[in-house]
């Protein structure tokens, strides 16, 4: 059991005195809805049931101490409250960092320090959002260890806020909401402009979720990402111009056709049309889950990657491998790349029978091409951010 290594580790590296609490917050897979979620459209995450462990304890100074499992070359890296600022040499714990920081900007100040071990079962630089999993974590621990009165969307909005303000990675809040409200074997269908949501169960009759990871690594930080955004928000300031519209997410595919040519120039004007049709792709695509058309959810999910490719250009050839060989193989019912792009992961749903070829086929095909082999995880839908109770 990992929560037990995870507690082991804790004692060995901090000592095992004292009230040492155990948590686990899952990471996300996006299903449908990509680079909509800052253009105020539609997405469809659900919450997986690998994530982060954490073992954390409260402290009677100002100290914070942290480590990961993950990271063990970097050892113990040391903090302190008073002091919450974004360092390079802090490195990983810039996050954890950033949620406190987040947490004393909402009138929470956290007066205290802790000792915070955090093991991760996500593949780092997947695009299965492991650092919104340590913002979520890191909230839902100083919300139990604190006492600090906040729900769990809340959480999600502080993550997102202390990755926007304190880490500068400009995201919109799909991940860290996924994370926080995420319900087994539901996925959550979310409208980023007013968060309003609501659950949608999965029900893939013998059918299973794929995720396959490229091995890309990617920053979001240093991508392309704030450029699509900046990209965005420049043609919706023009599309504004002559349709009062609040977001991209407000149009549908006919009112982008008729007001298309205010975006001066071509390229903005396919990031535009991505976000938006995007947006009506996703909720086609959760209409027809609800009505148990699997075969249209897939031919959607296939669409959102050739708009992905094509418009927004945020796939490259690892991705774009991935999901062309994955589209050969029968039984494969859609498959389309996930999260934001330039390496991280591609999500596929396979019938039960065509999964081992799925692995086999699309793992050879792509270790032949790009000359590194891609990782491959069978995953389920599990729930949000929770308390472990640990036995003996």
């Amino acid at each position: 059991m990992i929560e037990h290594q995870v507690s082991e580790k804790f004692k060995e590296i901090f000592g095992g005195e004292g009230d040492i609490r155990y948590y686990f917050a899952p990471g996300r897979v996006n299903l449908i809805g990509e680079h909509t979620d800052y253009n105020g459209g539609h997405v469809f995450p659900c919450a997986l049931t690998i994530g982060t462990y954490g073992a954390a304890r409260k402290r009677a100074d100002k100290r914070l101490r942290f480590y990961s499992m993950n990271f063990e070359a970097l050892g113990v890296i040391e903090s302190s409250v008073e002091n919450l600022k974004p360092e390079k040499e802090a490195d990983w714990t810039n996050y954890p960092k950033g949620v406190m920081w987040a947490f004393g900007e909402k009138g929470m100040q956290v007066e205290y320090g802790m000792d915070l071990l955090l093991f991760g079962n996500i593949p780092n630089g997947s695009g299965l959002s492991s650092s919104a999993s340590v913002e979520v974590l890191t909230g839902f621990i100083l919300r139990d260890l604190f006492g600090f009165e906040v729900t769990n969307q809340e959480l999600a909005l502080i993550g997102q806020f202390s990755e926007n303000k304190f880490n500068g990675v400009n995201c919109g809040i799909m991940d860290q909401f996924a994370i926080a409200m995420g319900k087994r074997d539901h996925a959550i269908f979310l409208d980023t402009a007013t968060l309003d949501y609501r659950y949608t169960p999965i029900r893939l009759e013998n059918a299973k979720i794929v995720i396959s990871c490229s091995n890309k690594k990617r920053g979001l930080g240093d991508s392309k990402y704030n450029e699509r955004r900046s990209e965005c928000e420049t043609a919706l300031a023009e599309i504004q111009e002559v349709c009062g519209i609040q977001t991209l997410g407000d149009l549908t595919e006919q009112q982008f056709e008729q007001c298309k040519n205010s975006v001066k120039d071509e390229v903005r004007q396919r990031r535009a049309k991505h976000a938006v049709y995007e947006n009506q792709r996703t909720i086609r695509a959760v209409e027809a889950l609800n009505n148990d058309d699997l075969k249209l959810f897939g031919e959607l999910m296939n669409a959102s990657h050739v708009s992905l490719r094509d418009d927004y250009e945020v796939t490259g050839i690892e991705l774009d491998t991935l999901v062309e060989e994955a589209w050969k193989i029968d039984g494969v019912i859609g498959s389309r790349m996930t999260g934001a792009g330039f390496g991280g992961c591609t999500v596929s749903i396979v019938r039960d029978e065509a999964v081992d070829d799925f692995i086999r086929q699309v793992g050879s095909a792509y270790e032949k091409k790009i000359g590194y082999a891609a990782d491959f995880y069978v995953v389920e839908v599990g729930d949000g951010p929770r308390r472990l109770q640990l036995q003996g």
